[in-house]
């Protein structure tokens, strides 16, 4: 197996350079112009597909091993897994007011500026809390049994960004991700 601190660093910095995209096509937005629709749209059907039914999952099991084994965490374990859940709500809400945006129906900027601060808000603390206070006590805390049970957790599919050939519906979105890494997506594995 390879470590899985390091696939979920990975993940999460593939994660914040999709966000900070989002950013530069939602600044177009605010600013009047007219974004790529399909990149956004896109960027939340990812987050929403692998993300939030992978990834989060996942993690939610690995944070309840971690709260057992050190009760001082318990607070802010609970949190994150109860953040997993607003992300994807958010996701949904922002994704709807997308795809209106996207078809031209009477959307106000206001309800799809509101939709984007609160997912990337929540999602970028969410990551931060992950990287800064969960990842460093891992390593210390779970062991090979405890991976096993955390990638059972999820389903057994491949991120869709970086299987040996892209999805070609997220190409776009791999090398995006991929230059804004140093020319690489992140380790490439088996789930």
């Amino acid at each position: 197996m390879d470590d899985p601190l390091a696939r979920w660093h990975a993940e999460h910095l593939n994660f914040s350079a999709l966000l900070d995209l989002l950013e530069l096509q939602l600044a177009a937005f605010h600013a009047g112009d007219r974004p790529d629709y399909d990149v956004m749209v896109d960027i939340i059907q990812y987050l929403r597909s692998y993300s939030d039914l992978v990834h989060h999952p996942r993690e939610d099991v690995a944070f309840t091993r971690m709260a057992e084994r050190d009760a001082a965490l318990s607070p802010v374990l609970s949190r994150l897994m109860q953040e997993h859940r607003v992300i994807a709500w958010a996701g949904e809400a922002l994704l709807r007011r997308l795809e209106e945006s996207a078809s031209d129906a009477m959307v106000s900027r206001s309800e799809v500026e509101a939709a984007a601060a609160t997912y990337l808000v929540y999602y970028r603390h969410h990551l931060n809390t992950e990287e800064c206070e969960v990842l460093p006590k891992a390593r210390g805390l779970l062991g090979e049994d405890d991976w096993k049970a955390v990638v059972a957790a999820g389903p057994a599919i491949d991120d869709p960004l970086i299987a040996e050939v892209a999805e070609a519906r997220y190409r776009g979105l791999a090398d995006w991700v991929s230059k804004r890494r140093g020319g690489h997506y992140g380790a490439r594995h088996p789930t």
